[in-house]
């Protein structure tokens, strides 16, 4: 069984459609990267599945749960996903520490001392353990998108949600940040990731996705997709993106 299940779902803001009946399943441990032109809905379907956005219509399960049932405890389905955008969003007046343990306590309710054991973990996993007591303004960017990841971590997520985490980095950073997801990959975290970045899709995916019109025009393994797509529709996304065709 999948470990998260998209049926119907559908998005709309006014007039704009912006999700329309959109179906993917992701199984545990793989790692699905969604590609699309800027609009096509790569981000608005991450915040539909971390529920920072209500479906108007379809279903999303996690872990064969209904999450988008209203009954659902949105904060405790929230405790299960970790999600990274594109901008850091640190608090800048918090130390990286205080910035990791800051929903634990105050959203979950785990006791402090718990709380900073498991913020030095993740800061030791994403290689920053010593910056616990820094300023997000201390650090470069890739170490501020690492210390945003290691808070995404924190509540030992069974699923991650990864939105164009390094579009906003200087290139000489992205490689920092996406050998960290690589690492998260091989450890068998599982991921649905919004990226420009089609050498980590092509080495990292299981598979990809390309969204066209809040739909999910292709789906398959990158070596399909990113080489040899059959729509017409990737084919031009992936001339303007990487200036070739596929074979």
């Amino acid at each position: 069984m999948s470990l998260l299940s998209l049926r119907g779902v559908r998005k709309v803001y006014g007039e704009n459609v912006v999700l329309d009946r959109f179906d993917l399943d992701v199984d545990a441990g793989e790692c699905v990267v969604l590609i699309g032109a800027s609009g096509s809905g790569k981000s608005t379907l991450l915040r539909c599945v971390n529920l920072l956005e209500t479906v108007d219509d379809g279903v999303v399960e996690l872990g064969g749960v209904d999450i988008t049932d209203p009954r659902v405890d949105a904060d405790k389905v929230r405790s299960g996903i970790g999600i990274v955008f594109q901008a850091y969003n640190l608090f800048p007046h918090l130390s990286v520490l205080d910035n990791i343990t800051l929903a634990p306590i105050r959203v979950h309710g785990v006791r402090r001392e718990v709380a900073r054991a498991r913020a030095i973990e993740m800061l030791e996993r994403v290689g920053l353990a010593d910056k616990a007591a820094a300023k997000p303004d201390e650090l470069s960017g890739g170490q501020q998108q690492r210390a945003a990841i290691a808070r995404a971590m924190v509540n030992s997520p069974q699923l991650m949600l990864l939105d164009e985490v390094t579009s906003a980095l200087d290139p000489e950073l992205v490689g920092e940040v996406l050998d960290l997801l690589r690492e998260l990959k091989s450890e068998g975290m599982t991921m649905l990731v919004c990226t420009h970045e089609m050498a980590f899709a092509r080495d990292v995916a299981d598979r990809v996705c390309f969204l066209h019109h809040g739909r999910p025009l292709e789906v398959g393994p990158p070596a399909q997709v990113l080489d040899a797509p059959r729509e017409a529709r990737t084919r031009e996304f992936l001339s303007r993106v990487t200036g070739t065709t596929g074979r």
